[in-house]
């Protein structure tokens, strides 16, 4: 590293030692994110094909208010991710709060009393279970008595005799994936791998909707579950999709039917996707799916230099150092509190806004047990702007995510190393 890089970084706290420590596994990792690069170049072509097929202009940067009605940008963006994902169609809406609110409002509307949701990678993520009613929650799934039923995963890849047995209920109307890991140590599941599951159960129940929570894994690899049989994806435009520029919003992508189902539940019987003002978000929105591959290659160089960093110094991590990437999240294993906030507390300090903060445990809703949170971000609990979180819970997890630039994850993951240093929980 050059004189100047190494005085700045230790204008940041960052010693020597750290910067030794780094540097040998920054390159090795060169050859890696090169291959990481020529993927973002590939679906950024393609972000811009979808622009231009959809002949995107000015005007459709210009938002509408009120009801919404003849709203061309808003029109011409759900052709873009209709187009950029191969589906029929897309709901893609600022009134659509966040990534628990899209995936609630595609089961909701896809689902009918009577109905069994079947989820076939195991337990789903924590603020799902009072959506579904695993946790007994107002308005979930159980109160309007759909059921539900869970097949879990058998290592890293489905448990297709128990799927194939599972499926025998004719009351299974919907099976949901989740593609990334959540607050749980599994690895996140391939394209591929979701693409054969799907074939799988269509070839045994073609009437049953296929849904992919698809949080976390947009841009990563060059398909998306889309391209191999998905029904519907699901996710939220404050993680990979918005390009750490929109402030809101969210996404589901499908069929025509399971889409008009989803707008009717989210406006009203009636109206379906006719309305809803996009207001001022439209800019964003645009742009932030235009930068969404190159902030998402961003974020993943930077998992995969925590996961080697933190693999050489001997805890667990997944994915490990060297396995191919289907998300931007990177879970460490610490065994102990005390490194999950180590860890959350150096990526607070890296933050270009609210780095002062001291990052703490605390409730959350949604959750069972005491989360930090650290996120210093421009918009706020945006997961692809750098962050890291965890349940204060064993096995103490912490899971680290975002970066819109490379520089800034790499600089947020040498304070982790830093904070840990000096805390002596590692030593270098």
């Amino acid at each position: 590293m050059n004189d100047d890089r190494e005085t700045i970084y230790k204008a940041f706290g960052i010693s020597g030692k750290v910067l030794a420590f780094a540097g040998p596994i920054l390159e090795e990792l060169e050859e890696r994110f090169d291959k990481i690069d020529e993927t973002a170049e590939y679906n950024q072509l393609r972000v811009i094909r979808a622009m231009q097929e959809a002949h995107v202009g000015e005007a459709h940067l210009k938002g509408t208010t009120g009801y919404g009605y003849d709203d061309i940008g808003r029109d011409g963006l759900e052709q873009v991710y209709a187009s950029y994902f191969h589906t029929e169609d897309a709901l893609v809406r600022p009134q659509i709060t966040c990534g628990t609110h899209a995936l609630a409002l595609a089961l909701m509307s896809n689902l009918r009393p009577g109905d069994v949701l079947m989820s076939a990678a195991g337990k789903p993520y924590d603020t799902l279970e009072e959506v579904i009613g695993i946790r007994p929650s107002r308005g979930s799934l159980a109160e309007y008595q759909i059921g539900y039923t869970q097949v879990d995963l058998a290592g890293d890849d489905f448990d297709y005799p128990a799927i194939e047995k599972a499926l025998e209920d004719p009351r299974i109307r919907l099976v949901t994936i989740q593609r990334s890991k959540g607050y749980q140590t599994r690895r996140t599941l391939s394209v591929a791998q979701i693409g054969s599951a799907i074939a799988f159960i269509k070839e045994r129940r073609p009437d049953v909707i296929c849904m992919v929570d698809n949080c976390y894994g947009e841009f990563t690899e060059r398909i998306e579950p889309s391209d191999l049989g998905a029904d519907m994806i699901v996710g939220s435009l404050i993680k990979n999709p918005g390009g750490g520029l929109a402030p809101i919003g969210g996404y589901i992508a499908g069929t025509r039917e399971c889409v008009a189902n989803a707008a009717v539940r989210l406006t009203s019987p009636g109206l379906g996707k006719e309305v809803g003002a996009s207001l001022d978000v439209l800019p964003s929105f645009y742009q932030g799916f235009f930068m969404g591959p190159v902030v998402v290659a961003a974020a993943l160089k930077g998992a995969i230099f925590a996961a080697n960093c933190y693999e050489r110094l001997g805890f667990d991590v997944l994915p490990n150092g060297s396995e191919a990437r289907h998300d931007i999240i990177q879970a460490i294993t610490f065994h102990d509190p005390r490194g999950v906030i180590a860890f959350c507390q150096g990526i607070q300090s890296a933050s270009p806004v609210d780095s002062y903060v001291d990052a703490q445990p605390a409730p959350m809703p949604g959750y069972d047990a005491d989360v930090i949170m650290a996120a210093g971000a421009f918009v706020s609990g945006s997961s692809i702007e750098l962050s890291a979180d965890g349940p204060i819970k064993e096995p103490y997890s912490v899971y680290f995510q975002g970066g819109m630039t490379w520089p800034h994850a790499k600089l947020g993951i040498l304070k982790t190393l830093q904070n840990m240093l000096d805390r002596g929980l590692v030593a270098l």
